[in-house]
Parts: C-alpha cells; sequence; structure tokens
C-alpha cells in the first residue's frame, strides 16, 4: 500500500484473441531503477508484473509520472506486453499523470507500427489552459496570436573547439532480475489452448501398437505373442543339420567331438580327436605340462620309480620309524629335542637368539615353542619372539612377553616342560625356511630367565653352516631392540656358540 500522499493513477486492460477468448500472459510495468519521494520517506524500485486473469484483464494502481517532490522529476514508465502466442509483444512508454486518476491501455496504447512508441496520458492542451486563463476566440486564432515578427537573421557564431574527451563512469550497479517470461511457443505451435499429437514429439500412436506396419508390443511374459510374429517362408521347420536331412541323429563325430560312449584306442583318438580326450583304460601317451583343477590321487603304495605317491606314504617314509614334529602336535622344530645335550643353557638378558627351521608342507602358524628345564626370574618389558622368512622380513610376532597375554605358559614350573608363546594373529606360511628369532629381557639380579633346551654346544664357536648350502641354522645378535625389527641381516648374524631348541606350532 503506498502511501496517501503519493498521487497514483489505476491502469486497466483487458486482451482478448480475435474470436474472443481471453488471452494469458502479463504485462510489466517498469519505472526508472530508484524513485525517491523525500515527503513521503518512500524510496520505490523494480518492475511491476500484472498477470492476466482468467478474463484476460488486469487492473493495477502505480505512482503518477508527475508527482510532486519526485527524484527523479521527469520520467515515464516503460509498458512491456507478454502476452502467449503473440511474439514479440508491443513496448512503449507511458506517462501517468496525476489529473487522470484511471487509464485503459486500449485508450493510449500505440496501434500502427510505424508510430512513435511513446504515449503519453493527455492532460490539458496549452489553447484549453489559456481560454481558462481568459483568452477568447477559436484556437486558429490563439495559435495565431503566438506568432510575431520575423526577426532579423543572426550571424553564424564561430565553431567553438573540441572538449577533450571525458572519463568513462563507473560501471552501475546491476538490476534486478526481471520476471520469468510466458512460453511463447510448444514444439512450433503458438496458441492459448496447444494440443500435441504423437508426431509432434516424435511418437508412434497407440493404434499402432501390434498392427500391421506399426510395432511390436510385449506380453505379459516380457515376449512379442505370437500373433503378432511374421510367418516364416518355411514353416518353421529345419532345411538342415551339419549337412543332414530329414529324421536327423547326430554322433560326436558330426560335431568334431570324441565319443563319450565309446572306449577309444589310442589309435583311435589320435584318429578322431587328437589330443582332445583321455582314455579312462588302455595305455595312451599325454606329452606337455597339465594342469588339474583335482590333484590326481593314488589309492595304493607305488611300485615304479614314475608312480603318484600318498601323502600318508610320503610321511611314513619320510621318518621311517622317527619320530617327526607331527608326532609331538608340532608343525615344526629345529632337531628331534630328545638329541638335545643334558645340560640346558641360559639365552642371557638382552641378546637376540636365531634358530632356523623347516616347514615341509603350508602350514597356519599360531605360536612359537621351547623346551625349559627350569626357570628363574619373570620376564620384564621389551621380551619378544618373531618369525622372518628366508629373505629375513618379519612376518609374524609376538606381543611383550612379559605381559599376561604373551608370557610364555607354564615358565614358572620346575622345569621339564614345553612353553610357548602366541603370535598376534595366525600367519600362513608356505612350505619353506624359517627363522626364529627371540629376545628374553629379565633381572639378572634376581634370575638367569628360562634355562632352554639346546643342542650340543660344547665348543666355543660351533660349525652352524653344514653341507654346501648358506643357510646358518643358529645365530645370535649381540643386542637387540625392546621389539621386533621389520628385518633382520642373517649374512651378519654371528655364528654363536649355542645351539637353542625351538619350534613351531
Amino acid at each position: 500500500m503506498l502511501p496517501e500522499s503519493i498521487p497514483t493513477v489505476t491502469v486497466r486492460a483487458r486482451f482478448l484473441s480475435p474470436d474472443g477468448r481471453p488471452l494469458s500472459g502479463s504485462i510489466v510495468f517498469r519505472a526508472p531503477s530508484q524513485i525517491t519521494f523525500s515527503q513521503a520517506d518512500v524510496i520505490l524500485g523494480g518492475p511491476v508484473v500484472a498477470q492476466l486473469d482468467a478474463q484476460g484483464a488486469i487492473e493495477v494502481t502505480l505512482p503518477a509520472t508527475d508527482a510532486p517532490g519526485m527524484d527523479p522529476a521527469d520520467w515515464s514508465y516503460t509498458v512491456t506486453e507478454q502476452l502467449a502466442g503473440i511474439q514479440p509483444g508491443r513496448s512503449y512508454a507511458l506517462l501517468l499523470p496525476a489529473e487522470q486518476p484511471e487509464v485503459d491501455l486500449a485508450d493510449v496504447a500505440p496501434r500502427d507500427p510505424s508510430k512513435p512508441q511513446y504515449v503519453a496520458v493527455r492532460g490539458a492542451s496549452a489553447y484549453e489552459v489559456a481560454v481558462a486563463e481568459g483568452f477568447t476566440g477559436t484556437e486558429q486564432q490563439w495559435l495565431a496570436s503566438l506568432v510575431g515578427p520575423t526577426g532579423a537573421k543572426g550571424d553564424q557564431g564561430p565553431v567553438g573547439p573540441t572538449g577533450p574527451q571525458g572519463p568513462s563512469g563507473a560501471t552501475g550497479p546491476a538490476g534486478p532480475t526481471g520476471p520469468a517470461g510466458v512460453v511463447q511457443s510448444v514444439n512450433g505451435q503458438s496458441a492459448a489452448d496447444i494440443v500435441l499429437a504423437a508426431a509432434d514429439v516424435g511418437a508412434i500412436p497407440t493404434t499402432a501398437a501390434g498392427n500391421a506396419g506399426g510395432v511390436a508390443t510385449l506380453g505379459p511374459d516380457g515376449k512379442v505373442p505370437t500373433a503378432q510374429l511374421p510367418a516364416t517362408s518355411g514353416g518353421g521347420a529345419v532345411t538342415s543339420v551339419n549337412g543332414k536331412q530329414g529324421d536327423v541323429v547326430l554322433n560326436a563325430g558330426d560335431v568334431g567331438a570324441a565319443s563319450s560312449t565309446h572306449t577309444h584306442t589310442a589309435a583311435e583318438v589320435g584318429a578322431e580327436a587328437a589330443g582332445t580326450a583321455v582314455l579312462l583304460a588302455g595305455t595312451q601317451t599325454i606329452s606337455g605340462a597339465k594342469t588339474f583343477s583335482a590333484v590326481p590321487s593314488s589309492t595304493v603304495a607305488p611300485t615304479t620309480a614314475n608312480h603318484l605317491a600318498r601323502k600318508s606314504y610320503v610321511d611314513a617314509a619320510a621318518f621311517a620309524g622317527e619320530w617327526s614334529p607331527a608326532d609331538h602336535g608340532l608343525l615344526a622344530w629345529a632337531f628331534d629335542p630328545v638329541l638335545a645335550q643334558s645340560t640346558a643353557l641360559y639365552p642371557g638378558s638382552g641378546p637376540i637368539r636365531v634358530t632356523a627351521v623347516i616347514l615341509r608342507a603350508p602350514a597356519t602358524v599360531d605360536r612359537v615353542v621351547w623346551f625349559a628345564t627350569g626357570y628363574a626370574g619373570g620376564l620384564t618389558a621389551g621380551s619378544w619372539a618373531a618369525i622372518y622368512n628366508s629373505a629375513g622380513t618379519r612376518v609374524a610376532a609376538t606381543g611383550d612377553m612379559s605381559t599376561a597375554a604373551y608370557e610364555p605358559a607354564e615358565v614358572h614350573n620346575a622345569g621339564g616342560a614345553t612353553i610357548s608363546s602366541p603370535l598376534t594373529g595366525p600367519y600362513s606360511a608356505a612350505a619353506g625356511i624359517y627363522y626364529v628369532a627371540w629376545r628374553l629381557q629379565y633381572n639378572t639380579t634376581t634370575g638367569n630367565g628360562p634355562m632352554l633346551l639346546a643342542a650340543e654346544s660344547g665348543a666355543g664357536a660351533p660349525p652352524n653352516v653344514f653341507g654346501y648350502t648358506a643357510v646358518k641354522r643358529f645365530g645370535v645378535f649381540a643386542t637387540g631392540g625392546t621389539s621386533a625389527p621389520a628385518s633382520i641381516n642373517l649374512g651378519a648374524m654371528e655364528n654363536g656358540a649355542n645351539r637353542f631348541w625351538c619350534g613351531l606350532a
């Protein structure tokens, strides 16, 4: 609601199509970006959008263009017609003086495109003002009274100098976003009520579904119904199969395969499908490397050098009556513990002891095992054990064995039993050589730690590399860290005098 101190003009209009139907769209009235009414303490800005109602009419009340105290003082509305189906819409200027409080656009909007696009609502003419001020006579007489005698022609003055170009002005602020335009056309059609057909949107009419020359439909089973399928030239019958006609019966040879019902001899396999079948009985030579999804097995003991052998036979033959780690519930050990010397040895507090073991088959390792003949003194922080592969890289480890979770079980007994410490997690080990390293840290003033089973260690530096391999089965690092290192340098490992027994479980 505008303040009462600002004079206003009510603008009306109605827009119809030639057949009398109401048009749709909007009429936009734009004043200067901002108008200040100092007397009313109001600043106005932005366009006024009047939407056509169901009868195609508008009615809007706007400030008069000659209201006193405005800044700017001289301005006009720009009227833009945005009507559906009429493109482009008209745009023209309009003055709304306060002396005419009601205006219909049909009376003032331009009708001839060749006329100036500026419309001013009529006020009193100068002649009418003169009559009101006391002039008597016709309008022609009044116009004649305005013409005075022709004056003398003056001399043409000199051309003045061209002034310097002024500086560029600052870019003004961006105007407000105008209202969204109305739709002018749909698929090339411009009308108040547009109706599109299938062809207008590049579609096939629904009447073409399932009819000749149209498109096929899908039945409830997701397939084209039989009635909509074209007839075949042969009536659906197969002409031939692999060159045969009539009641065709194919055998393996017809499709290039070896028979599954006939026991082939080697000569038959070579003649029919060389390299494609393996005999279930009879003699046959199979050449080249073969990969089996299931490993071949044998139910009997081998009798010749090239026979397959079962694992149970191999295990029995490998130990031939001797004790194996599996017989004691272990996966691997350094040697049969019964061969250890009668006097156990202390590993010492601080150095890293290393013993090599070998896994003959892949296995999951859960813990490191020792044999203690006696124990004195508890372990302190920095005690650990770890497993390293043949390259010296750590693959598994225990936690700190001074804690209850990892301290070797039953270490506080009187001796003569196996002790072990669990790994932080199971390790899936492949077959191969592994190095078990451990470091025990304890208070030597209260005890010397566990006494561990060891092989004969009487020599000062007994030989620990046997045969022609580079495997050092026993060794020591004089000092070690408080946790298992990520790798150990097997080449720099000292020979050591003590050959401690250990195993894996």
